[in-house]
Parts: structure tokens; sequence; C-alpha cells
């Protein structure tokens, strides 16, 4: 049967992610099987998810929102099929019924669940966000977040509003991939240890880690703008979208409450700077990223109630500035 991310559970409990199945990659080479065309991508995604919220904030920065366009799904899992329990991201039958999700007007699928049987009839893995489609082929061209937001960084830049913005710089790339290591483990990958341990064992490793992780990103922001130097880069985005939705979402419903975002002075006044980029605010749902994460984990949270607080406020006035020379 169909799998979901809480099914993930090795026999010790702890929590383990499987990678992504659908691999191909978009070039800016006219002859590759998926050149750049704008217009003939569109990304699937749901505001509640980490992941797929990291390709909407490439999107936004490089100003690719008029060349693909994207579709986010309801924020609460649903039932995807009648003959099967399994629950997962599905669409509105109406512009009205979610705000903020419409309904696939692109192949007409129910939930996301049709949409990878469509591309492939023998898919057995998870049905996640993001999901890369190409209408000119009728498939999915990649649903593994990394591999999307790289595409974006470079392959379109003969269409992007923002070709000069170099997320993933060649000169910092090795810096780059040493950090984004740490943070999936200890923070990004680490929330969701923490939340979906079964047992006190692979929580308490998780937890420690996870602190590990957070006191060293204080400590570096304390020195420097951003994760590697003065430069904005792929591993700020992949962090922040685990930052915003940390004492919303992670400090209660992942018992990750050691110590919340807002006791980290740095971390949190840089989260607010990159919440104000241009265009990364709207990429940020909050109603939808709680409705999900206390809403479709039963296991977790069985009745469901979403908590009122804490509503940060990451529009208001932050000290990264410093920084500036």
């Amino acid at each position: 049967m169909a799998r979901s991310a809480l099914d993930e559970m090795s026999a010790t409990g702890a929590f383990i992610r499987t990678a992504s199945t659908f691999r191909n990659s978009i070039s800016r080479d006219p002859n590759s099987p998926f050149p750049a065309e704008s217009g003939r991508y569109h990304l699937y995604v749901s505001y509640a998810c980490p992941w797929a919220s990291r390709c909407l904030a490439y999107l936004k920065i490089k100003g690719l929102s008029k060349a693909i366009t994207f579709t986010s799904v309801k924020p609460i899992w649903g039932r995807t099929k009648d003959t099967d329990d399994h629950m997962g991201w599905v669409f509105p039958v109406s512009d009205t019924e979610e705000r903020g999700a419409e309904p696939d007007y692109l192949n007409g699928v129910k939930n996301i669940r049709e949409l990878y049987d469509l591309a492939s009839a023998n898919y057995s893995g998870k049905y996640t966000v993001p999901v890369l489609w190409d209408k000119k082929m009728k498939t999915i061209v990649n649903n593994e977040s990394e591999e999307i937001i790289r595409m974006f960084n470079t392959e379109f830049n003969d269409i992007a509003e923002h070709a000069e913005v170099d997320l993933y710089p060649l000169h910092l790339q090795s810096q780059i991939n040493e950090v984004n290591d740490w943070v999936y483990d200890g923070i990004n990958n680490g929330v969701y240890k923490c939340g979906f341990a079964k047992k006190q064992a692979p929580y308490d490793e998780a937890v420690t880690k996870l602190y590990e992780a957070l006191d060293k990103c204080e400590g570096i922001l304390s020195k420097q703008r951003y994760l590697c130097g003065e430069t904005l880069t792929e591993a700020d985005i992949r962090l922040f979208v685990t930052l915003i939705r940390f004492d919303e979402v992670y400090a209660v419903h992942f018992k990750c409450n050691k110590k919340l975002l807002r006791e980290y002075p740095n971390i949190f006044n840089y989260t607010k700077e990159i919440f104000q980029i241009p265009g990364v605010g709207s990429t940020v749902n909050m109603e939808h990223i709680k409705k999900h994460y206390y809403g479709s984990h039963p296991s977790i949270n069985p009745f469901g109630i979403i908590p009122h607080g804490p509503n940060l406020d990451y529009s208001s006035p932050h000290d990264r500035n410093r920084f500036s020379k």
C-alpha cells in the first residue's frame, strides 16, 4: 500500500526518510530531453511542506513566476483512493474551498497520488511534493527539492528576471555542501526525527543533535550575516524553511521545546531578514502550515487541535544590517 512519512520507521522506532524517485534534469541546452522553456513546466507544492517551500522561494528570488506556474494542494491530508487507507495531499474541488489552494486545472487529478500514477503506472513509493511536471511530455521531471532548486538557480537564467542572483556560486559550493549536510541531518530532517520517533532513545538522540546544530548556527550568525559569509546562498534558504516553522509547529507538535527559536537572538533576526526578502514572505502560509501538521498526524495529535499562538511577526525590524560594510 502507498506510504507516507509516518510509515518510515526503523525497528528501533527511529524515523528514516527514503530517497526521492524521479530524478531527471532540466537543462538550458535546447537539445536536452527537458530543455528550459518558459511555460513548459508546472510546480505542484504544498505551502505546508518545507521541501516544497524551498522551491517556491526560488521561483520568487530568481524571478521565475512568469515562466513556471504552480499549484498548491490543501494543507490537511485526505483519502487518496477508495480501495485503501492512504492519506495524502489532495486538491480542493473549487477555488473557494481552501484559501491558497486550487484544483488541478492542468491535469484534472484529485490528488498528488493520481499525478504520480499518470507519470508511472508501476509507481509504489511515497506521493510527495514538490513535483516538477512537464506539460509537454505529461510526466514528472523531478520530485527532489535539492535538485529542483539547483535547476531553478542556473538552468532558467536565459528567461529568469533575476538571472544575476546565484545562490550556489562556484567559489562557495564546497562550503555550502558542508553546511547543508549538518543542517539537514540536525535541523531540516532533525525536527522530523524528533517528532516521528516512537521510542525515547531515538528521540533523545535526535533532539540532542538538533540543539547542537541550532547552537552552532547561533554561533556562526553572531559573527557573519549568513551561513556561508556575507552572501545569501542555498544554505540559507534550506535552513529558513525549517526555522519559520519552528516555534509555530515543531516546538509543540514535534516536542522541540528545549529552547524556542525566538530565544536565539541571531537566528531569530536572521529568519526575519530572509522572510523579508522580496517575494519570500508570500511563500510562507502559516495557516496552511499549522493546519497540516496539527491536522494530518492523528497518531501525534489525535484530536487535530490547532494552537492559537504564538503568531510571531517576521515582518518586524531585524538587526542583520549591522553586518553591512
